[in-house]
């Protein structure tokens, strides 16, 4: 949903480059094993992957003031979905934990979710930077009955 709504290419390029690596990652987890090494047989997220988010992570920070507040999500229709996708990827982040006290899961696969989530976070951040800006939130700002 979030590609339908981010309409820079270089940011384009990149969601539909998640998009594979997520399929990617899907095989990964759904071959617990003892063995995480990449072969013909099993699938696996390696650390370039996850060295890729954190670089693109730092350049789109590079971009961005820093947060002075919690961020509510929003800020234009990209913006949203993304930060949609960030608590989706965080929810399987959780879903692989728990289920790697369970099976032997590759605990890059799992590190890979943990920067995604953080990637696709500061990504809405650049896009809600196109779109209007963060929408802040402000601590008991609907205290007073007025």
């Amino acid at each position: 949903m979030a590609l339908l709504h981010v309409v820079e290419d270089g940011q384009r390029a990149t969601l539909r480059r998640i998009q594979n690596e997520l399929f990617d990652l899907g095989a990964d987890l759904a071959t617990p094993g003892e063995d995480f090494a990449p072969s013909q047989i099993a699938l696996r997220i390696v650390q370039p992957q996850i060295d890729r988010l954190e670089r693109e992570i730092d350049a789109m920070n590079a971009d961005l003031a820093p947060l002075r507040s919690f961020i509510l999500p929003g800020g234009g229709a990209g913006a949203a979905y993304l930060h949609l996708a960030r608590t989706v990827v965080r929810r399987a982040e959780r879903a692989a934990v728990a289920a790697a006290r369970e099976v032997a899961l590759n605990p890059l696969a799992i590190r890979y979710l943990n920067r995604l989530s953080d990637h696709l976070f500061v990504l809405a951040r650049l896009v809600a930077a196109g779109e209007g800006g963060d929408i802040l939130w402000e601590p008991g700002a609907t205290r007073s009955a007025d």
